[in-house]
């Protein structure tokens, strides 16, 4: 179908023939993921929306589209809105909206395969409120429509080395065996794919720059499991490392075997278990207990390999970065730049390390007024040209076998303005706040995140989502349940304690609208603290990415006597990490970088 309007058109068509008023269309997949596969891409191919997060919901006379204050240009730019309603979340949620929108007496359709169970008992109140009911389709009338649907990924999984990994898989699922012991459980359902490819020390490649497999997994009380795959992507060196305790099963398996615990008490995650695993559990008979899946936190709290290989990736990562920012501040100013060719120039210095396996997210590569779009996607039809008088924000990273990298920097083309400074400048005081935190154990990474705010506020500013988010390790870019967001905040949620060997981004903002963008985001680690006479446990962060910080656009009298030590000390770790793996000549470019910023 030629166009997003044909596309709607088809879908109200398909909806009048299923019998159903409505439709409500999540971006995400049957493992509640927030980057999923092509297969699974239905928002994106209906609507046009390329954000990671957003839903829409289809009337027969109206379509809404849901998205938070990160996508909030975005959202206008990508979706038409002679079609489309924009409808801000979390001011109103997707089930209030359908109680006050669906027609009386209306059957509005959702895929129990792409919902939790407590969204559909939300949007059931909503809807009875109005004599509406939401009804489970048993297919997905959007994969009616979509001809040219793709299908879903054949890749092969690998192995992640026990050496990489830090510990071994029977290891991981005897501690969940423990787990299950513990609440006197048979069995628990392990739907989350980064929790899979943790638990069984597998990775995949059926997602872009996740390196997940779709799969699913039950591991039970003795410490066997189940794992649900298609059965020709696992090879000879992943089933001899999987060993006889694990059963591989055909992926389309998976459904079938939850009608098989009559009687059996089985754990599942209510916040990552779709409603049709807790739907299927019931028919069968099971006893479900309603916990969070018991991966989630231990791979969270990363191991000494874990550290020491993310480590490595950063030093590595770090190098192809200041190898971009030095060619960067020389070709850009010469004009000829665009967003796409710089994003490209970019991975292009990450490959050559030798050892890239993914970028960990499409390449945020944004000029002037993209900048100002936090989660911008560039593409051959958005990218801008490069031009004097503008700030260029890069946010990238790289997946590497020993780790995942997410870094922003932020550079001028030409000279900047005095405003572009004072905001840089702020934006750097809230990350040098973050940086260098100090709280009791127990402390949520909600409630530090004003400690990033205030310069900004200070001067009636704000930037509209989380300061900063949970990394895996050779896993998602975006891990929980580790954040650093307040609850009012895109990317907030609830509160979880922040614990020792947690990898999470700080990364802290602003953004003028059709103007400019700044983000300045290292990634950190949660480290015991020492503090002779303290009277409670203490944590505070270790800063893990090293590369310079521009210069050019701070304004040195903002900076106190402290924050000015903080980041000539932390140069001169950027220079004695990256400068090793350096020619001379972008040695000497990076000693200019790094200089004591008093010296400007």
């Amino acid at each position: 179908m030629s166009t997003h309007a044909d596309r709607l058109k088809a879908l109200r068509e398909q909806l009048r023939r299923d019998a159903l008023d409505g439709f409500v269309v999540p971006l995400t997949d049957e493992h509640m993921s927030e980057y999923v596969g092509d297969y699974a891409q239905r928002l994106a191919w209906l609507t046009g929306f390329q954000g990671s997060a957003g839903s829409a919901v289809v009337l027969p006379q109206e379509a809404a589209i849901f998205t938070d204050g990160r996508y909030t240009l975005q959202v206008r730019q990508q979706v038409d809105g002679s079609d489309w309603d924009y409808v801000p979340v979390p001011q109103v949620s997707i089930a209030d909206w359908l109680g006050k929108h669906a027609p009386e007496g209306g059957r509005i359709g959702y895929d129990p395969w792409l919902h939790t169970r407590d969204w559909v008992v939300e949007a059931t109140k909503a809807l009875a409120e109005k004599g509406a009911e939401l009804v489970a389709v048993t297919r997905n009338p959007i994969d009616v429509v979509w001809g040219d649907r793709p299908m879903p990924s054949d890749a092969q999984l690998t192995v992640q080395d026990d050496a990489a990994a830090g510990r071994t898989s029977a290891a991981k699922r005897a501690e969940i065996a423990d787990w299950l012991a513990e609440r006197k459980a048979d069995a628990v359902v392990l739907s989350a794919l980064d929790s899979i490819a943790w638990a069984f020390n597998v990775r995949g490649a059926d997602v872009s720059h996740t390196p997940v497999a779709l799969a699913y997994a039950i591991v039970h009380a003795d410490g066997t499991a189940d794992l649900f795959v298609a059965r020709d992507k696992v090879g000879d060196a992943v089933a001899q490392h999987l060993g006889n305790a694990v059963r591989v099963r055909d992926r389309a398996d998976f459904a079938p075997a939850l009608a098989h615990f009559s009687g059996k008490r089985v754990a599942a995650d209510p916040e990552r278990a779709v409603a049709a695993i807790f739907d299927a559990l019931d028919a069968g008979g099971a006893k479900v207990l309603k916990l969070r899946d018991p991966v989630v936190l231990a791979k969270a709290i990363k191991n000494e390999a874990e550290i020491a290989g993310h480590r490595a990736a950063q030093a590595r990562d770090g190098a192809a970065l200041a190898r971009f920012l030095k060619w960067a501040e020389a070709e850009m100013p010469r004009g000829g730049v665009t967003e796409l060719s710089a994003a490209d120039r970019l991975q292009a210095f990450r490959e050559e390390t030798g050892v890239l396996k993914d970028l960990s997210f499409d390449t945020i590569s944004a000029t002037g007024p993209n900048g100002a779009i936090p989660h911008y996607k560039v593409t051959a039809q958005s990218s801008l040209p490069i031009e004097l008088g503008q700030l260029y924000l890069v946010d990238s990273g790289g997946q590497y076998a020993d780790g995942t990298t997410d870094v922003t920097r932020v550079i001028p083309v030409g000279e900047p303005s005095e405003e572009m400074r004072d905001r840089f400048t702020r934006v750097l005081k809230g990350h040098i706040a973050i940086a260098t935190a100090v709280f009791p154990a127990g402390t949520t990474g909600g409630q530090i995140d004003a400690f990033a705010r205030r310069p900004l506020w200070e001067v009636g500013c704000d930037y509209g989502h989380g300061t900063g988010h949970g990394v895996g390790a050779y896993l998602a870019v975006h891990e929980g349940p580790q954040r650093i967001a307040a609850p009012n905040y895109p990317g907030g949620g609830p509160a979880e304690p922040l614990r020792a060997g947690m990898f999470l981004s700080n990364e802290p903002g602003y953004y003028k609208a059709g103007e400019f963008g700044i983000r300045i985001e290292n990634l950190v680690l949660v480290v015991d603290q020492e503090i002779p006479g303290a009277e409670s446990p203490m944590l505070g962060f270790e800063t893990l990415t090293f590369c310079p910080i521009e210069r050019d656009l701070i304004e040195p009298a903002l900076l106190t006597g402290e924050e000015r030590r903080w980041l000539d000390a932390y140069h001169a770790q950027v220079l004695e990490i990256l400068g090793p793996q350096l020619s001379p000549d972008e040695r000497a470019w990076l000693e200019g970088k790094c200089r004591p910023i008093f010296a400007r």
